[in-house]
């Protein structure tokens, strides 16, 4: 009886479609800003599957916090269809540079600079959005989500769109949107109901309070939690995160919450003075990679496809009504908020004076240039 390589050798067809719509190299579409690396598949006893990869699909803008351009998305989309379509293909991770976030979302500078007051630019700027959120939900590969960091905003809203979520324990997750002139329904007011559940979804869509990865497990929407901070040589969970259940003063148990006064000011110190190190986070990463490769691909594949299902029905029967309605508030708040984060410091804030705008248009007052000049943190008198 012939072998299984055998068979390989003796019936693989010398010449395979390419299915890719373009033959560039991922990076070449916005300067390196977005990074597609296939690294060798491992089994779960650690040795290589010849032949087989993980295609790491990296955000590499860290300077502002791996907030993702145009051009970066353009080329997410691509990467996404690559690692679709490649038949050496096992999983997708996708991931960020370094150790501070794995996304924030849109940029800001660029939404500021750029789409603020530009409703029809922004609208075809979201079909873009709306391409790049579908092409991880149409993966025909599983997608995992490594957390390094901060998954805020738009951040997590396309970590949601993942099937899976491996988060270090220093990150933080969360929604931005009526914080700073936005909704977060490029994704978040879809999937987080179906994930987390109505209440908590409406907690975190519109106090936009960020919340840890402790908390994010217990919600659901991680699969696993790994710590990074290590302290004399040893990994500590993150201190200033209530990491065990317990009762809080009010008798409530809690878990995941952040510590309060003093003590998270003691974890934050903590935090500063040891060093950071993603080597149990990516080594939960490939363990799960490992997993997903001991299956059937096709299985996997339609085991996926109707698992998304939830999330799918939710997201197409929202994105473009949700596109067009994002794109008219570039006209007001967005124009506002983007701009408020963009020029606003530290000294100044990042948020306009809410309370303000509210008394105006309490009174009746219309939208303009002028009144989005009056509510720049700098003009604050």
């Amino acid at each position: 009886m012939a072998t299984t390589d055998e068979v390989i050798a003796k019936t693989a067809p010398s010449r395979l479609i390419d299915h890719n719509l373009i033959d560039r190299e991922i990076e070449s579409l916005c300067d390196g800003m977005v990074r597609y690396e296939k690294r060798p598949a491992r089994r779960r006893d650690g040795s290589v599957a010849d032949g087989l990869f993980n295609a790491w699909i990296v955000l590499n803008n860290p300077k502002q916090y791996n907030s993702y351009t145009t051009d970066m998305v353009k080329a997410l989309i691509l990467a996404f269809r690559r690692a679709s379509v490649d038949r050496e293909v096992n999983a997708v991770v996708f991931t960020g540079v370094g150790d501070k976030a794995f996304c924030t979302g849109g940029n800001t500078k660029e939404y500021a600079e750029y789409y603020a007051g530009n409703p029809q630019e922004y609208r075809q700027y979201m079909r873009l959005f709306n391409d790049m959120v579908s092409s991880i939900l149409g993966c025909d590969k599983p997608v995992v989500c490594r957390v390094n960091g901060m998954r805020i905003g738009g951040g997590q809203e396309i970590g949601m769109a993942c099937d899976f979520t491996i988060a270090q324990d220093l990150g933080n997750f969360g929604q931005a949107g009526p914080k700073h002139g936005s909704a977060a329904i490029g994704g978040a007011t879809d999937f987080l109901p179906v994930m987390i559940g109505c209440e908590q979804a409406t907690v975190s869509g519109t106090l936009c309070e960020p919340f840890s990865a402790h908390k994010a497990a217990r919600l659901g929407i991680v699969t696993d939690v790994v710590p990074a901070l290590k302290l004399d040589g040893r990994f500590t969970p993150n201190p200033t995160v209530i990491t065990d259940r317990m009762l809080d003063e009010y008798g409530r148990i809690v878990h995941g919450e952040f510590k309060t006064g003093a003590a998270y000011k003691e974890g934050l110190a903590m935090i500063k003075g040891g060093e950071i190190d993603l080597k149990l986070l990516d080594e939960k990463v490939e363990d799960l990679c490992a997993k997903l490769l001991e299956t059937f691909p096709e299985c996997m594949t339609k085991s996926l496809e109707e698992l998304r299902k939830p999330k799918l029905d939710a997201w197409n029967k929202n994105r473009e009504n949700s596109r067009a309605w994002l794109a008219l508030n570039m006209m007001n708040e967005a124009r506002a908020g983007f701009r408020a984060f963009n020029e606003g410091t530290r000294e100044t804030g990042r948020e306009i004076d809410f309370v303000k705008l509210r008394q105006g248009l309490a009174k009746g007052i219309p939208w303009s240039e002028e009144l989005v000049e009056s509510l720049m943190p700098g003009a604050r008198k």
